[in-house]
């Protein structure tokens, strides 16, 4: 039930709250820069298109025509959606009631697919090189029967792993490179749990945990997942834009 998954992220997000302060949201807010909010657009602009292109691909194969230029129009309104409304879904439903709920379905499900073998791959490859080089040669294996949905899936992941790193950097976190992605891979799988407040909740509970952890510290943590949401959030702005025009002719022609 979609309030069930509300209440889910209120309570994570209640939790981060008692634990390191108001603070790190503050600092997460005053560190939103132009040259990070720049970055977060362009590579968004990026990540959509991929991702508009592995629908659109999934979409054909399911009997249903999707113009790539509506594509990337309809995934930049469901992400504004998916950032502003409770549950952080009601985009995709917007999105399946306008083009058919299973292309919709089996682009959600297949881009969070690949996104968490990617991970377990990159995770894995310290403590088990084997267990990374399997999972690395399911990646091969899976991009040999559906080459545009896997490829697509892993630039739009590198897309919103290059956020959080900015985010991170951002944030002024001096972790290097090989400590700060294991965390943002974590972390955005957290992100991808139905329990949340429009995208917050897990995201932050996980980042706060992970940092701290790593030795980096809760709070640390807690400041990069707001950012990166900050950041997310404003990226997606060029959704609302067309969601507010579609409506403006809707209007007009009334």
């Amino acid at each position: 039930m979609s309030w069930l998954r509300v209440l889910g992220g209120v309570l994570v997000l209640a939790a981060v709250v008692w634990w390191v302060g108001p603070e790190p949201f503050a600092v997460a807010v005053r560190s939103a820069g132009p040259a990070a909010l720049a970055v977060a657009l362009v590579v968004t602009a990026a990540t959509t298109v991929c991702c508009a292109w592995r629908w659109r691909v999934l979409a054909r194969g399911l009997g249903v025509e999707v113009p790539l230029r509506d594509a990337v129009a309809a995934y930049y309104r469901s992400q504004f959606l998916n950032a502003t409304l409770p549950s952080g879904v009601l985009g995709d439903v917007h999105r399946a009631v306008r083009h058919g709920a299973l292309p919709v379905v089996a682009d959600r499900g297949s881009g969070q697919a690949v996104q968490a073998v990617a991970a377990g791959a990159v995770l894995l490859v310290g403590p088990a090189p084997w267990a990374s080089a399997l999972l690395a040669a399911g990646i091969v294996a899976a991009s040999l029967r559906w080459p545009v949905v896997v490829v697509a899936s892993l630039l739009s992941s590198g897309g919103h792993l290059l956020v959080f790193l900015v985010a991170a950097r951002a944030a002024g976190t001096d972790a290097t490179l090989a400590e700060l992605v294991p965390l943002a891979l974590l972390v955005l799988l957290a992100a991808a749990i139905p329990l949340n407040v429009a995208g917050w909740g897990p995201r932050e509970g996980m980042a706060a945990g992970a940092f701290a952890a790593a030795g980096l510290g809760a709070a640390q943590g807690a400041t990069v997942a707001v950012l990166y949401g900050v950041l997310a959030l404003v990226a997606t702005l060029p959704g609302g834009v067309l969601l507010a025009r579609g409506w403006g002719r809707r209007v007009a022609r009334a």
